[in-house]
């Protein structure tokens, strides 16, 4: 059964903030804080009307198996944080006039 990427999302940040917290920077090593994701688990159940779909019984998060992995994917993906923009815009303005008309 898969887990349900919503609430493996949510507790994987409580986690890493709470970790960051507590524990000091030179002690932080991402092993550890794999370990701690590992043993998440929110497993969704199949669906008994429709033996497609699979219900989490803690947000109530209603998917099909494609629709569960396209969520897994859109969370993990990176945010684009104000300064990847602000490097995009610096490595433009930085092109020649001649790279800037062919983009």
């Amino acid at each position: 059964m898969p887990n349900c990427p919503e609430c493996t999302a949510r507790e994987k940040k409580k986690i890493q903030e709470k970790y960051e917290a507590d524990t000091p920077e030179e002690d932080r090593q991402r092993d550890d804080l794999f370990k701690l994701f590992d043993e998440i688990e929110f497993p969704m159940k199949m669906d008994e009307k429709n033996r497609r779909n699979f219900v989490c019984n803690r947000c109530g998060l209603y998917a099909t198996r494609e629709e569960v992995s396209d969520i897994r994917y859109r969370l993990n993906q990176k945010e684009r944080t104000r300064e990847d923009k602000q490097d995009d815009y610096l490595e433009w303005w930085q092109k020649s006039k001649k790279e800037k008309e062919l983009s």
